[in-house]
């Protein structure tokens, strides 16, 4: 049966302890968690996986009743995947929109992204992150001067677009946001034009928050649309406030299978992951 790596873990969790799926429903149902067999069927074969917050609750749930150890199955979610064609079909619109008739004939050869998540000063305000990224591009042909960013945040549908600042060598153009998929696009317009084969290094920052509810994931992700030869992620977490579980992971388009790693924090709170070669699909670094 193939499937992602939750699905597998699941499966593989359901079997070890002999409970049917009308009795894991059961109990989850004991806890005050409605989740339907149907549903459980559908994340244990990988033809869906959880991503609305009380299917993530259930998940949490599903550890408990399973046996397993706290974020074995939780730790293997990605964060959810582009809502189907729509989404896709958005983010196509609003780019035209934005690069109107002027050729993005750049590539991204290396992206560094420095995430620091500091807690909200106020209860239940929730973390605040900000990523400072460097970014280098080469042109493929001549004349090109912006790049269109689409970032898309972790959280629930009401959180706020990320502010975007341009540090280094570019200036923010226009800026769409859609709500309803945590999408922000962007122009980062160059200080200066480069020619075919030329490379020209930018530097911007983005300030986000993140679901204030304690039991959510957190996750600094990156979705990529063309293969990118260097990605290397650095998370700076507070020493008073370290995460009780942190993992890096990722997942190819086109139906390519979910990966999740278990990431150590050094001795100043910091987590790292390096992605050579990958693309086009999602690699970031969760917490809880």
């Amino acid at each position: 049966m193939s499937g992602t790596a939750f699905s597998a873990a699941l499966r593989s969790a359901i079997a070890t302890s002999g409970l049917g799926l009308d009795r894991i429903q059961a109990r989850l149902q004991d806890h005050g968690i409605t989740i339907s067999v149907t549903a459980l069927s559908y994340w244990q074969s990988g033809k869906r996986q959880p991503e609305r917050q009380s299917s993530i609750s259930a998940v949490r749930t599903l550890e408990e009743i399973l046996d397993v150890p706290t974020g074995t199955l939780l730790g293997l979610l990605p964060p959810p995947r582009p809502r189907g064609s729509t989404s896709r079909r958005r983010l196509d619109d609003r780019s035209r929109r934005l690069s109107l008739d002027d050729a993005r004939d750049v590539s991204l050869v290396g992206l560094h992204d420095h995430c620091v998540v500091t807690e909200g000063d106020l209860p239940g305000e929730g973390a605040h992150s900000t990523v400072t990224a460097k970014a280098v591009f080469r042109a493929r042909a001549d004349g090109q001067d912006r790049w269109l960013l689409a970032y898309r945040q972790d959280g629930s549908d009401d959180d706020e677009a990320p502010e975007l600042t341009a540090l280094r060598n570019c200036s923010v153009g226009r800026i769409e946001a859609d709500p309803t998929t945590n999408l922000t696009l962007a122009e980062l317009i160059f200080s200066n034009a480069i020619d075919t084969g030329e490379t020209h290094l930018v530097e911007y920052s983005l300030s986000y928050r993140h679901d204030p509810c304690p039991d959510t994931r957190k996750a600094h992700f990156r979705e990529f649309w063309e293969p990118i030869p260097e990605y290397l992620l650095e998370v700076d977490f507070e020493q008073a406030h370290p995460p009780e579980q942190c993992w890096r992971y990722s997942y190819r388009n086109h139906g390519g299978t979910a990966e999740s790693q278990d990431v150590t924090l050094d001795d100043l709170g910091r987590a790292h992951a390096v992605a050579v070669d990958f693309g086009p699909g999602v690699f970031g670094i969760g917490w809880l």
